[in-house]
């Protein structure tokens, strides 16, 4: 199966960036406007060097009208433009004090005015209280350094950004949050709902049919009842995957945003090692499940990267084989499946006579490499490792320990204990 890819707009966002993208456009109309017809605070014109005024709020407009892209969406809005926006409104700051010789003396508005807000909500919107933060101190000190003598009105001004923004990337920090909840609550009830139809069609169609195909087989005899009795195995093994579920797609939110955007990617079953995209590992063992082999499972997914869950998974796969070749066709096989912080624990253990002491260095003297390589290769390409208890007559127990983060390099496999 290819891989394929479904993008899942979020819109809880969407409203915020449209808000900002108006803002700038609003505040630099303002900026200009209050350049042309504002007067300080003693009636006078502001400006001593209006050819410096000038040039700023023509490139302002420019800058502002040009960068509308930009803050549409968190993906546009990368960390290279932030920076250029926060120098376009720290310079506006600096130069106000050149055109407006005495605009330290009074407390008037810069050059840029309330258009420097604006920067500083993108840092917010962008990367939540912290980035916010970051941006104000630097709109703070401008606006202290531009001032020479700063009044309580400047320091009043200042804290009012200052804090402000911080609320609102905190706000938009939690909003992300509850939008990621969302996300995970539709996806399992879309899971869920999907669960309950593929089960209700093959248990209408598929399972009855095994049913009936083993009732049969036992009420014919002979070979009909291997048949019958081959079918009651994989109907027991469908039922128990249709109950476990099938693994649902991973989701992942991409950039800074945190959810602005969720993508679900479906991970080919056929791609190499370098696959490194979670993967339940319950769905991938659920097969093995039948009338003598009992699967146990924890309730939330296991889950592991793709290829090492796919060779954890043949190595189990390698001790059942071993268990149905060994131990004989009616001994009984368990899978338990634990999932500790920092590691994946799955353990097979079978009801047979077991190994006899020495016959697993014997079996790799003659070339019969199933355990070595099979078992054992695979969980020391994945960083793990594989532990093998045998007590002869009390059957036979493989204990399979792997990382949650291992370098996967695959190995040869092998056949036979």
């Amino acid at each position: 199966m290819a891989k394929r890819e479904r993008v899942v707009r979020m819109s809880v966002e969407l409203p915020l960036w449209r808000a900002l993208t108006g803002y700038r456009v609003l505040t630099m109309i303002y900026a200009v406007l209050l350049a042309i017809f504002g007067k300080d605070n003693v009636g006078r014109e502001r400006f001593e060097r209006p050819w410096i005024a000038v040039a700023y709020l023509a490139f302002l407009a420019v800058w502002t009208l040009a960068t509308l892209p930009k803050v549409r969406s968190a993906a546009n809005c990368t960390k290279r433009f932030l920076g250029a926006d926060l120098v376009v409104a720290l310079t506006g700051i600096l130069l106000t004090p050149l055109a407006d010789v005495d605009s330290q003396s009074f407390d008037g508005p810069t050059l840029p005015s309330i258009w420097t807000a604006g920067a500083v909500l993108a840092f917010a919107i962008k990367g939540g209280w912290r980035w916010a933060a970051f941006a104000s101190t630097f709109v703070a000190a401008a606006n202290i350094i531009q001032r020479g003598e700063p009044s309580r009105d400047t320091y009043h001004n200042v804290l009012l950004v200052w804090v402000a923004s911080i609320a609102i990337g905190y706000v938009v920090e939690v909003a992300r949050a509850s939008e990621r909840t969302l996300a995970r609550a539709l996806e399992i009830e879309a899971a869920t709902r999907e669960r309950e139809r593929l089960a209700r069609d093959i248990h209408d169609s598929v399972l009855q049919v095994l049913a009936m195909v083993q009732r049969r087989g036992a009420a014919i005899g002979g070979e009909a009842a291997d048949l019958g009795r081959m079918a009651g195995e994989q109907e027991v093994a469908l039922r128990t995957l249709v109950s476990s579920g099938l693994v649902p797609p991973t989701r992942v939110s991409e950039d800074a945003a945190q959810g602005a955007v969720v993508r679900t990617f479906e991970v080919d079953e056929e791609a190499g090692p370098a696959d490194q995209a979670p993967c339940d590992l319950r769905a991938l063992l659920a097969p093995h499940a039948g009338s003598r082999t009992s699967f146990a499972e924890p309730g939330a997914p296991v889950l592991l990267p793709a290829a090492s869950a796919r060779e954890l998974a043949a190595a189990v796969s390698a001790a059942l084989d071993n268990v149905r070749v060994h131990a004989g066709p009616d001994a009984q096989a368990w899978i338990l499946v634990e999932d500790e912080p920092d590691e994946v624990i799955v353990t097979v253990r079978d009801d047979g006579p077991g190994i006899p002491e020495g016959r697993l260095d014997q079996a790799e003297g003659e070339g019969r490499l199933g355990v070595a390589l099979s078992i054992r290769g695979r969980l020391r390409d994945l960083g793990g490792t594989a532990e093998l208890i045998s007590v002869p007559g009390q059957g036979c127990e493989v204990e399979l320990k792997v990382p949650k983060a291992p370098k996967v390099s695959r190995g040869k496999a092998g056949t036979g204990r």
